[in-house]
C-alpha cells in the first residue's frame, strides 16, 4: 500500500532528487537572513543588558530555517513514517516550487499528507 505522498509524486512525476534540490535551493540561508538573526540576537541582548524593549521593532519576515529536506525525510514520507511539522512544510514548499515550474498549482499540505 502506497501513501498519499508516494503516490502523488508518481502521479506528477516529481523526482526525489529535485524536490532535495528545490528544498536545498530554497531554504539556503541568505545575507538578509542573517542580517535579520543578527538584529533579533542584538535586540535580545540590548533587552537583557537593561536598555529598551525592543519588542516593537521586530523584523518584517522570518529568516528561512537553513536546514532543507533531507533524502532520509522523502524517504520516510514515501514510507508512511512519522514526519515533524517542519519536516512536512519543508517538503511542502519543496513540491509547490516544483509544480510551479512545470506550471502546474500549487497544493495543500492535506493532499501530500
Amino acid at each position: 500500500m502506497s501513501t498519499k505522498f508516494a503516490d502523488f509524486i508518481t502521479e506528477k512525476k516529481l523526482d526525489r532528487r529535485r524536490i532535495i534540490a528545490a528544498s536545498e535551493k530554497l531554504e539556503r540561508l541568505r545575507p538578509e537572513d542573517r542580517a535579520v538573526k543578527l538584529s533579533k540576537r542584538n535586540a535580545k541582548a540590548k533587552a537583557a543588558a537593561g536598555g529598551e524593549e525592543a519588542k516593537s521593532a521586530a523584523p518584517a519576515s522570518k529568516p528561512r530555517s537553513g536546514r532543507p529536506v533531507t533524502n532520509r525525510a522523502i524517504e520516510a514520507a514515501i514510507a508512511g513514517k512519522e514526519l515533524t511539522g517542519p519536516q512536512k512544510t519543508r517538503i511542502l514548499r519543496a513540491v509547490n516550487a516544483l509544480l510551479e515550474t512545470k506550471k502546474q498549482g500549487a497544493v495543500e499540505l492535506t493532499a501530500l499528507f
